[in-house]
């Protein structure tokens, strides 16, 4: 599981240091991708793979399935982080989610997060008066 809020930069070389917290899990391997809300998501290489999984249990007669699958798996690129735990971030992902050199990293449960730090602002800003209404919806009974 993978928890918090950490403020990484991307370096000269498009470098991003993964948090030291989130290391082990991400030591064999990840696939990093395009997120919603432009961020880009961060699997370890099992987890990844389990939502493959999951992904080609879709009829491929859906739309929307495809579609889907077409963004997550064209815009997906794996890495191994080297020994100082950074990964490059490829131009492509940098453009989708605006990332130039303040990074805001989050934990967010099975992924981590990579935003453009403004732009997490901006977003957690526009979250944190709903997240109260959301927890009935989203966990109904438990919070």
């Amino acid at each position: 599981m993978f928890l918090g809020t950490y403020a990484p930069r991307l370096d000269d070389k498009s470098r991003l240091v993964l948090p030291a917290r989130f290391r082990d899990q991400l030591a064999d391997g990840l696939v990093v991708t395009k997120g919603q809300e432009r961020c880009l998501c961060v699997w370890p290489l099992t987890e990844f793979r389990s939502v493959t999984e999951q992904l080609r249990q879709a009829p491929v007669t859906s739309k929307a399935a495809r579609d889907y699958m077409r963004v997550l798996f064209a815009g997906a690129t794996d890495e191994v982080p080297d020994k100082q735990g950074r990964i490059t971030v490829p131009q492509p992902l940098r453009d989708y989610a605006g990332l130039t050199r303040d990074c805001t990293v989050i934990g967010a449960n099975n992924r981590v997060e990579i935003w453009d730090a403004a732009a997490w602002d901006h977003y957690l800003a526009g979250q944190e008066e709903s997240f109260s209404a959301l927890s009935q919806e989203v966990l109904p009974g438990i919070v």
